[in-house]
């Protein structure tokens, strides 16, 4: 589905006048409508390696292959439209544009009745946020929801969710892995999450432990966490996410 052969990403240091090695010579294979989870330490490549498959970080050497096809030296419009789609940690805002617009664009079509099917599979009753403007006005969740439906509107092969729980409350998490697994399942969806959360970790069929710029665990929860406890970099309350955030538990 999506192979990642000796894969490099490096990057100018210029207080040492030298290169930093953040992904070193990667291989791994996605399979098909498998449920991924990226977990590891602050600064193990997790953001990188997410934003390489999906063309916005330009690699160093190796090869991508999607579907068969060499996708490598593809800009991110074309691998978007070879079924690609990621969702940032951060959602942008767009002043002036509403969400119906937005997610007209993202759906390739302004039919009524189709963008009412993509909300409803994303949780949001009411019509009149269709109307919304996909501005700061909007909370966390709110943004969270308009991002979540332009990434499955496109109904995508692969779905890339980047720290998807950052800036929500607990009470949205739940249902988000829902939606995650329902559109994996219904649609065939391989998701990728990069995420400390548990609830996430122990939702996927498949949790990849990131170290150093190489898989150094492939499991489940019950194997990740002995690896996971004794790496943490969670030196205080200020550097998790509660409870919940495996970078915590000692």
């Amino acid at each position: 589905m999506l192979k990642i052969n000796n894969l490099s990403f490096t990057v100018e240091n210029p207080e040492r006048s030298e290169k930093k090695i953040i992904l070193d010579k990667f291989n791994y294979t996605f399979d098909q409508g498998k449920f991924y989870c990226i977990t590891g330490p602050n600064g193990s490549g997790k953001t990188t390696l997410a934003k390489t498959i999906m063309g916005i970080n330009t690699l160093t050497a190796g090869q991508v292959v999607f579907d068969g096809v060499d996708i490598t030296n593809l800009s991110i419009t074309d691998r978007a439209n070879a079924g690609i789609a990621y969702s940032f940690q951060n959602p942008a805002r767009f002043k002036g544009l509403s969400f119906r617009q937005l997610l007209g664009i993202a759906a390739q079509t302004d039919d009524e009745s189709t963008l009412m099917q993509i909300v409803a599979r994303v949780g949001i009753c009411s019509l009149d946020f269709l109307d919304k403007q996909v501005d700061s006005k909007l909370s966390g969740g709110e943004i969270k929801k308009v991002e979540l439906a332009t990434t499955i509107a496109r109904n995508p092969k692969l779905a890339i969710y980047d720290e998807p729980d950052t800036g929500i409350d607990l009470w949205t998490i739940g249902p988000m892995i829902d939606l995650l697994k329902k559109e994996q399942k219904e649609h065939h969806t391989t998701t990728i999450v990069v995420s400390h959360n548990k609830n996430f970790l122990e939702a996927a069929d498949v949790i990849l432990i990131l170290k150093n710029g190489q898989f150094v665990y492939e499991g489940n929860l019950e194997g990740a966490m002995p690896i996971l406890t004794e790496s943490s970099t969670c030196e205080s309350s200020d550097f998790c996410e509660g409870e919940n955030d495996v970078r915590c538990f000692r």
